[in-house]
Protein backbone atom coordinates (compact mmCIF):
# COMPACT_ATOMS: atom_id res chain seq x y z
CA UNK A 1 0.00 0.00 0.00
CA UNK A 2 1.31 3.35 -0.42
CA UNK A 3 1.87 5.94 1.98
CA UNK A 4 -0.68 8.06 0.29
CA UNK A 5 -3.66 5.83 0.85
CA UNK A 6 -5.81 6.49 3.43
CA UNK A 7 -6.64 3.33 5.79
CA UNK A 8 -9.92 2.62 7.56
CA UNK A 9 -8.92 3.90 10.71
CA UNK A 10 -7.38 6.96 9.51
CA UNK A 11 -10.92 7.60 7.50
CA UNK A 12 -12.65 6.59 11.20
CA UNK A 13 -10.40 8.97 12.82
CA UNK A 14 -11.34 12.02 10.59
CA UNK A 15 -14.75 10.98 10.24
CA UNK A 16 -15.44 11.10 14.12
CA UNK A 17 -13.13 14.03 14.67
CA UNK A 18 -15.43 16.14 11.79
CA UNK A 19 -18.50 14.55 13.66
CA UNK A 20 -17.31 15.88 16.98
CA UNK A 21 -16.52 19.58 15.82
CA UNK A 22 -20.18 19.49 13.97
CA UNK A 23 -22.09 18.58 17.48
CA UNK A 24 -19.86 21.01 19.13
CA UNK A 25 -20.95 23.52 16.41
CA UNK A 26 -24.68 23.00 17.09
CA UNK A 27 -24.18 23.24 20.79
CA UNK A 28 -21.98 26.35 20.02
CA UNK A 29 -25.01 28.26 17.95
CA UNK A 30 -27.41 27.64 20.60
CA UNK A 31 -25.45 29.06 23.39
CA UNK A 32 -25.47 32.21 20.87
CA UNK A 33 -29.07 32.25 20.13
CA UNK A 34 -30.15 31.67 23.08
CA UNK A 35 -28.08 34.88 24.80
CA UNK A 36 -25.21 32.72 27.12
CA UNK A 37 -24.42 29.65 28.93
CA UNK A 38 -26.37 30.84 31.80
CA UNK A 39 -29.49 31.98 29.99
CA UNK A 40 -32.88 30.14 29.36
CA UNK A 41 -35.22 31.02 26.38
CA UNK A 42 -39.12 31.10 26.54
CA UNK A 43 -41.15 29.76 27.02
CA UNK A 44 -39.32 27.61 29.90
CA UNK A 45 -39.89 24.06 27.91
CA UNK A 46 -37.76 25.92 24.37
CA UNK A 47 -35.16 26.98 27.25
CA UNK A 48 -34.68 23.41 28.88
CA UNK A 49 -34.67 21.49 25.17
CA UNK A 50 -31.75 24.66 24.19
CA UNK A 51 -29.90 23.38 27.23
CA UNK A 52 -30.43 20.11 26.49
CA UNK A 53 -29.31 19.75 23.29
CA UNK A 54 -26.02 21.58 24.42
CA UNK A 55 -25.01 19.15 26.68
CA UNK A 56 -25.96 16.22 24.13
CA UNK A 57 -24.17 18.00 21.55
CA UNK A 58 -21.33 17.76 23.96
CA UNK A 59 -21.67 14.45 25.12
CA UNK A 60 -21.71 12.94 21.96
CA UNK A 61 -18.48 14.81 20.75
CA UNK A 62 -17.00 13.32 23.40
CA UNK A 63 -18.37 9.56 22.63
CA UNK A 64 -17.24 10.28 19.03
CA UNK A 65 -13.66 11.18 20.35
CA UNK A 66 -13.17 8.48 22.78
CA UNK A 67 -14.07 5.41 20.50
CA UNK A 68 -17.47 4.80 21.41
CA UNK A 69 -19.14 5.76 18.19
CA UNK A 70 -21.73 3.66 18.17
CA UNK A 71 -23.35 5.49 20.92
CA UNK A 72 -22.02 8.92 19.42
CA UNK A 73 -22.98 8.71 16.23
CA UNK A 74 -26.73 7.63 17.50
CA UNK A 75 -26.19 11.22 19.80
CA UNK A 76 -25.01 12.99 17.03
CA UNK A 77 -28.07 11.93 14.99
CA UNK A 78 -30.31 12.86 17.02
CA UNK A 79 -28.11 16.47 17.98
CA UNK A 80 -29.07 16.92 13.99
CA UNK A 81 -32.48 15.88 13.59
CA UNK A 82 -33.81 17.57 16.72
CA UNK A 83 -33.04 21.04 16.28
CA UNK A 84 -34.05 20.89 12.60
CA UNK A 85 -37.55 19.91 13.88
CA UNK A 86 -37.41 22.61 15.97
CA UNK A 87 -36.85 25.04 13.36
CA UNK A 88 -39.42 23.76 10.73
CA UNK A 89 -41.90 23.54 13.88
CA UNK A 90 -41.54 26.95 15.02
CA UNK A 91 -40.92 28.57 11.83
CA UNK A 92 -43.99 26.71 10.55
CA UNK A 93 -46.66 26.07 12.67
CA UNK A 94 -45.27 27.42 15.89
CA UNK A 95 -44.88 25.59 18.90
CA UNK A 96 -46.81 26.09 22.08
CA UNK A 97 -46.89 29.12 24.06
CA UNK A 98 -44.10 29.95 21.00
CA UNK A 99 -44.89 31.78 17.84
CA UNK A 100 -42.11 34.42 17.87
CA UNK A 101 -40.51 32.49 14.93
CA UNK A 102 -43.47 31.82 12.74
CA UNK A 103 -42.11 32.75 9.10
CA UNK A 104 -38.83 33.47 10.00
CA UNK A 105 -36.75 30.89 7.83
CA UNK A 106 -34.07 33.47 6.77
CA UNK A 107 -32.88 33.87 10.35
CA UNK A 108 -29.02 34.26 9.58
CA UNK A 109 -27.90 32.06 12.85
CA UNK A 110 -31.06 30.05 11.62
CA UNK A 111 -29.88 29.44 8.42
CA UNK A 112 -26.37 28.66 9.46
CA UNK A 113 -27.32 25.95 12.03
CA UNK A 114 -29.71 24.40 9.34
CA UNK A 115 -26.63 24.26 7.17
CA UNK A 116 -24.41 22.22 10.40
CA UNK A 117 -27.22 20.41 11.44
CA UNK A 118 -27.73 18.60 8.02
CA UNK A 119 -24.09 18.11 7.33
CA UNK A 120 -23.80 16.42 10.54
CA UNK A 121 -27.31 14.07 9.95
CA UNK A 122 -25.82 13.55 6.36
CA UNK A 123 -22.02 12.24 8.45
CA UNK A 124 -23.82 10.76 11.38
CA UNK A 125 -26.69 8.55 9.74
CA UNK A 126 -24.60 6.22 7.03
CA UNK A 127 -21.86 5.90 10.09
CA UNK A 128 -24.15 4.53 12.19
CA UNK A 129 -25.77 2.62 10.39
CA UNK A 130 -22.08 1.33 9.02
CA UNK A 131 -21.24 0.35 12.85
CA UNK A 132 -24.38 -1.54 13.91
CA UNK A 133 -24.16 -3.56 10.70
CA UNK A 134 -20.34 -4.32 12.21
CA UNK A 135 -20.29 -7.02 14.87
CA UNK A 136 -19.27 -6.13 18.51
CA UNK A 137 -15.75 -5.82 19.09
Amino acid sequence: MSHHATTAPEAAWSARWAGALLCLAVAAIHVVDQGGLVTTRDPHYIGVAYHVLEIAGVVAAVLLLIGLVRPGWALAAVVAVGPLLGYILSRGPGLPHYSDDIGNWTEPLGLISLAVEGILLLVSVPLLLRSLRRRPY
